[in-house]
């Protein structure tokens, strides 16, 4: 009976091997942060080390993400973390929006929830594990962007509306 079991196992490893979930590797930078925002050197380093595997429409992959469920694990974290914040898709959004985005990136690189535990668990992504001078900077700067917004705009288009309860 263990042997029909993991048999059975070692069949359904094998076979879920061939379902892969699609991969996100696009280049558009067409709405791409940097195209409205200067972004230094050393904080885009930062955000490629730390940040837009999960945050951007440009993941570079590991070696362990070839194999299944691994692989679809992975692929909720992207879309996950691109469902709360692209960068890829960043200036396309409304400028209360962005503006919101970057206070929620100062709140969660300032309270260390960002980037997860998960993807620097076991020494995996040594590279984003950041530094108090690392996360000051990423901190400084989207302080920085959010000023620039306040200068060039109304206040009032920066704060985000509520929405009016649907009438029953």
């Amino acid at each position: 009976m263990v042997k029909k079991i993991l048999l059975a196992l070692g069949v359904v490893l094998v076979l879920i091997q061939f379902i892969r979930p699609a991969k996100n590797e696009s280049d558009d930078k067409t709405h791409d942060i940097s195209t409205k925002y200067v972004v230094p050197a050393h904080v885009n380093h930062l955000l490629e080390v730390a940040c837009n595997d999960c945050h951007s429409n440009k993941t570079t992959y590991p070696w362990y993400s070839q194999i299944q469920p691994v692989a679809w694990w992975m692929n909720h974290h992207v879309e996950d973390g691109k469902r709360h914040l692209n960068f890829s898709t960043f200036t396309s959004l409304p400028v209360a929006v962005q503006n919101h985005k970057f206070e929620e990136t100062i709140e969660m690189v300032d309270e260390k929830e960002m980037p997860l535990e998960s993807y620097t668990f076991l020494g995996l992504h040594k590279e984003a594990n950041l530094s108090e001078a690392d996360r000051k900077a990423i901190v400084d700067w989207a302080k920085a962007q959010m000023d620039t917004l306040k200068a060039h705009y109304p206040a009032d288009s920066l704060v985000l509306k509520r929405r009016a309860p649907a009438a029953r």
